[in-house]
């Protein structure tokens, strides 16, 4: 348990930002599924729309340091490159 004021101040903030970034990383996690998904059944215009979709909430979880930003530009070019092979 903390026992400064700083040190139990510092837990008050990191659980609220805990309750914060758990529904912003579910979010993004479940766009880029549904990338994913629309990949794996080889629909390209569908995969192409959720891409759209995807890609503001994978950048904005980065700038929020949700997730750090070469994770995010690594996940963005991977599931691009996957949904040009689909129109190829």
């Amino acid at each position: 348990m903390a026992n400064t004021s700083s040190a139990k101040k510092a837990t008050r903030k990191i659980a609220r930002r805990t309750e914060i970034n758990g529904p912003r990383r579910s979010r993004m996690r479940t766009f880029v599924r549904k990338v994913e998904e629309a990949i794996a059944a080889g629909n390209a215009k569908a995969a192409a729309a959720a891409l759209s979709e995807a890609e503001p909430l994978i950048a904005r979880a980065a700038q929020k340091g949700i997730i750090h930003k070469n994770t995010a530009a690594r996940k963005v070019s991977r599931l691009s490159h996957r949904v040009r092979a689909l129109t190829k």
